[in-house]
């Protein structure tokens, strides 16, 4: 059945005569649509999505998440005097019932947020000025909900980044092998099991009370941060689903992941595949600029941290392919492979520059 996007876009409080409605974005989850209206002769925009309810289980939960998270830091730009404080925080929209989201009858789950303009985001970065500013905005971001209050946000993915829990689900998808596809896929199933020992090492010192829970978001990809336009700096962080209980190295180790990469998530050239030195140097002189926070445990895995986070994603895209891709959206036959593969490339190449990565933040004083 065919969705009406104006009738949805609709059901929410903006005011104007809506126009087109597009998609939008990269993401993998949920369905991005851009809504342009014409209030009074000027044109305003808005991002409606629908929230994929099969991997976000409980939007309303989700969504209250989302609230808490952006009125705390819209009092925390307004009480510092932050010019545009609609553009440094995502702003959302209710529905006409004054709710954050709108159930349809056919079961979707739709949210809507202003859109941010003179910003964009970037896949792939092009230069270590903009890894530093997106490295910043996220220390900011997680300096700004240090003093979130109570309750404890919800998980709305639990164990998220536990890659104990990745490997479990990776074993039952190989086990069962549901498509007829574990013949494909021994390579990688051999590197995986070379290093389940060691990419434990961030959760065992968490356990040993080292490295402590914190506020954080969770899925730090460079494109979920907004790049201003006009001087290059991070305006805003997008795609708050994920904000929740974690560790920060989860999501430094994301950022180095997508931010030093050399080549696209779904490269098939694996020659192209690598993690940039420069773009590392970037994001830690970037990150430590803003996240005074950091304990001497934390500031000692931040290298390493790279090598767990795209692993785990790895682990996640493989255990997709093996499932017979239900979780990451896919547009070719053996998407999800691939992109474990580069995945695979890229810890490789960080486990060869190991030892001059941790040579810099060691070197680098704050």
């Amino acid at each position: 059945m065919s969705i009406d996007l104006k009738a949805t876009a609709a059901q929410f409080q903006i005011f104007g005569d809506i126009g087109d409605i597009s998609n939008y974005g990269s993401g993998h989850i949920n369905d991005t649509y851009m809504v342009q209206l014409n209030l009074a002769g000027r044109p305003v925009r808005y991002i409606m999505q629908r929230i994929n309810s099969a991997i976000f289980t409980n939007p309303p939960q989700l969504m209250d998440n989302i609230c808490r998270v952006t009125d705390h830091l819209r009092q925390k730009l307004n009480a510092d005097g932050a010019d545009e404080p609609s553009r440094r925080t995502l702003t959302v929209i209710p529905s006409r019932d004054g709710k954050s989201y709108y159930h349809d009858a056919a079961g979707n789950w739709w949210r809507m947020y202003l859109f941010i303009e003179g910003a964009r985001t970037f896949d792939v970065i092009e230069r270590p000025e903009q890894a530093y500013e997106a490295a910043r905005a996220f220390a900011r971001f997680q300096n700004q909900l240090a003093d979130l209050p109570a309750p404890r946000l919800a998980e709305t993915i639990p164990n998220f980044h536990n890659i104990r829990t990745r490997l479990a689900a990776l074993d039952a998808a190989a086990e069962s092998d549901c498509c007829g596809r574990l013949k494909d896929v021994a390579d990688e199933l051999e590197f995986v099991n070379s290093r389940r020992g060691v990419m434990s090492r961030l959760l065992e010192r968490h356990e040993r009370g080292e490295i402590p829970e914190r506020i954080t978001h969770n899925d730090t990809k460079i494109n979920n941060v907004m790049i201003d336009d006009r001087d290059g700096t991070g305006v805003c962080v997008i795609d708050l689903d994920t904000v929740m209980p974690g560790l920060a190295l989860y999501d430094f180790g994301d950022m180095i992941r997508t931010a030093t990469a050399s080549a696209a998530e779904d490269e098939t050239d694996l020659s192209k595949v690598g993690s940039r030195f420069d773009m590392f140097e970037a994001l830690v002189r970037g990150y430590r600029s803003e996240a005074r926070f950091l304990l001497p445990a934390e500031i000692e895995e931040l290298a390493f941290s790279g090598q767990v986070i795209t692993f785990t994603i790895g682990v996640r895209f493989l255990t997709d392919y093996l499932a017979g891709d239900v979780y990451f959206k896919t547009h070719r036959p053996g998407h999800n492979l691939d992109r474990c593969r580069t995945q695979f490339a890229m810890v490789k190449d960080m486990e060869a520059q190991a030892e001059r990565r941790n040579a810099l933040v060691k070197s680098m004083e704050v």
